[in-house]
């Protein structure tokens, strides 16, 4: 249903204004009842009053952000989902196909944004304002590896380059697939990012075997001129036995990386 813009009178004008300029990332009864110096009942009225007239838009419940005085459509989408995301999800970053996309590793084109969190949530997707997000709970530990960025008066995380392509790998599904991830760290070992000793620091502090499973076998695959860093890769390597995609389950043993892939890759045909 469309809103219409409502009237203000002097004291809600002001009001507003001062949210407005304090450049809350998202509105909220709690930071607008500090900012206006209210009560956060008499906030949250106000919040719904505003919504109710046209300025304020709704993104979830007891959650807003404000409406671009220019636009002639109240009902607008989130102009920064960066920005919403940590301010919604944090302790979190922006990673996965985002960052990738960020960093420009990758040329697929994505229609949500990839959120990192140390934070429970119920829904791992939400759309809010036709954003669509995807979250992954990650433990504590692993919120490392991270490059802060301003978007206009606000600081947001995304994994760094390195950080972005070790994620893919600890769960290929934050990139779109195994064969992505590949891709990704194709432009990685291109572009003037490429750290193999921060991607090997990385995965050590990631604590999970399949990381160097995966990638020791794709460097071992791709890039065999890496020997040293092959066989470092290959020594932090655990018995037992990892898919390369998880999502994807293959049917064919690489019993010296312990790694599940498809037929195909086995006899060579590499993301064919």
């Amino acid at each position: 249903m469309e809103v219409k813009l409502g009237g203000l009178g002097k004291k809600e004008r002001f009001q507003l204004g001062q949210l407005i300029k304090a450049h809350l990332p998202i509105i909220t009864p709690k930071n607008a009842a500090v900012v206006l110096k209210i009560t956060q009942k008499k906030a949250a009225w106000l919040l719904s009053h505003w919504a109710h007239k046209g300025w304020l838009s709704r993104v979830k419940r007891g959650v807003y952000i404000p409406i671009p005085l220019q636009t002639e459509n109240p009902n607008v989408m989130v102009d920064e989902p960066w920005v919403i995301a940590k301010s919604l999800f944090s302790p979190c970053y922006v990673g996965g196909w985002s960052a990738a996309e960020h960093w420009d590793f990758t040329e697929q084109i994505f229609n949500s944004v990839m959120v990192l969190t140390t934070k429970r949530n119920n829904n791992l997707e939400m759309n809010l304002k036709g954003v669509t997000f995807k979250l992954k709970v990650i433990k504590p530990e692993r919120l490392f590896g991270i490059k802060s960025i301003w978007i206009e008066h606000h600081k947001v995380e995304v994994s760094d380059p390195t950080k972005t392509i070790i994620d893919s790998f600890n769960d290929p599904a934050t990139v779109g697939g195994i064969r992505i991830a590949i891709d990704i760290l194709d432009r990685y070992m291109t572009s003037e990012h490429k750290n193999i000793k921060l991607l090997y620091d990385y995965g050590i502090r990631m604590k999970n075997t399949a990381i160097f499973k995966r990638i020791g076998f794709i460097f071992e695959k791709k890039y065999p001129k890496e020997v040293d860093w092959i066989e470092k890769f290959h020594s932090k390597i655990k018995t037992g036995y990892s898919q390369v995609d998880p999502s994807v389950p293959g049917d064919a043993l690489i019993t010296s990386w312990g790694l599940w892939v498809p037929l195909k890759w086995k006899k060579g045909g590499l993301c064919d």
